[in-house]
């Protein structure tokens, strides 16, 4: 199931927005209709001896989440890894029958993860995958399945991957008999549904429409919603996006920043927090506009930022959930303030589509 540029929309709404607005929903809904799928799950994945995740492009970005949520929250420590789906097929030795490996992908049809899958069951292991409903009949071989929601009309995908977030973090909690993270992740969408109308996303992406390059850093758990963030521009805006770990941003690439840039810096109570810090004042310094996703009352780097979004306080580990909410909707305005489709990733563009067709996937 290849997927193919939607009937296109004229302008703002595109199909992006529609998801964007519907992640509320759909993660009310998304562990009360895997319950029984998480429960099973939880039971081999907590006999198996190490567990990997696998994904490509945005279920890559969820599985670092997910590598975390299940060392901690699930209590497997240093018995759990996450690869990039074409790293892992390629380079890796053999996993060994007691190894548990959970694919993330959205559609199923990626090779790379399908590989990985099959390569699961090939040796004896388990194999779960994390996929949308109707995804392609390559993951019909796995164990266990949990579904996340329909297949989503735009190539940028978001509602997938706050789903995906959430199973994982359900299935963490399952596995590790965690009911305080049960309970703070039962009043995440509320906290969306508060965070998406919480401001004029438009005006914000207007005020930052003309800058040179758009750097996204975050640390822990959320170094993969600054991978995720930039990720989501160049896929839906076309702007030049680079996200980084706080640290390795520290060590090099602050160079290249400058006045005509803008950082996007995700800096939630959490051991990160200092080195996001001083990422702040070194963009300061420089001269760049600062854009920082806080909690409520943060007293350190707000007064350095040039704007500001408060996130509700939840678990560190469940914060990518919505930390990246802010995100999305800023990709999807910028979008169209620069007169793009956000859901065709260009291949409505006769160069773009020509290039598309030589990228077997």
């Amino acid at each position: 199931m290849a997927w193919t540029a939607p009937p296109a929309r004229s302008g703002h709404p595109y199909y992006m927005h529609d998801a964007i607005y519907a992640q509320p929903g759909a993660l009310r809904l998304v562990v009360r209709d895997n319950a029984e799928a998480l429960g099973r799950t939880a039971v081999r994945l907590r006999q198996a001896d190490r567990t990997i995740l696998s994904g490509i492009g945005t279920s890559w970005h969820a599985t670092l989440v997910g590598e975390l949520l299940l060392a901690h929250v699930g209590r497997l420590g240093h018995r759990v890894r996450a690869f990039h789906s074409f790293e892992l097929v390629g380079y890796w030795p053999a996993l060994g029958p007691k190894t548990g490996v959970v694919v993330v992908s959205h559609r199923g049809t990626k090779r790379y993860s399908l590989d990985a899958l099959a390569r699961a069951k090939a040796e004896g292991g388990v194999a779960v995958v994390i996929t949308g409903k109707g995804s392609g009949d390559g993951l019909a071989i796995a164990d266990h399945t949990l579904r996340t929601v329909d297949q989503e009309s735009s190539a940028a995908h978001t509602i997938s991957y706050t789903c995906a977030l959430t199973l994982l973090a359900a299935l963490a909690a399952d596995i590790g008999g965690d009911d305080a993270i049960r309970r703070a992740l039962d009043q995440i969408p509320d906290h969306l549904a508060g965070l998406l109308g919480q401001r004029s996303w438009a005006e914000l992406a207007a005020r930052f429409a003309e800058r040179q390059r758009y750097y996204f850093i975050g640390g822990g758990p959320n170094t993969a919603t600054a991978y995720e963030a930039a990720l989501k521009m160049s896929e839906a805006n076309h702007a030049t996006a680079l996200g980084f770990n706080c640290e390795q941003f520290l060590h090099g690439p602050w160079s290249a920043a400058d006045r005509a840039d803008v950082v996007f810096l995700v800096a939630l109570p959490g051991q990160g927090y200092e080195r996001c810090l001083t990422v702040a004042r070194a963009a300061r310094e420089i001269g760049a506009a600062i854009v920082a996703i806080v909690a409520d009352g943060d007293r350190e780097i707000a007064p350095l930022a040039t704007e500001t979004i408060v996130v509700p306080a939840v678990p560190e580990l469940l914060s990518p959930i919505l930390a990246i909410v802010p995100l999305q909707l800023f990709t999807y305005h910028l979008a169209v303030q620069r007169g793009v489709n956000p859901d065709t990733m260009r291949a409505d563009q006769p160069d773009h589509g020509r290039a598309r067709a030589l990228i077997a996937l």
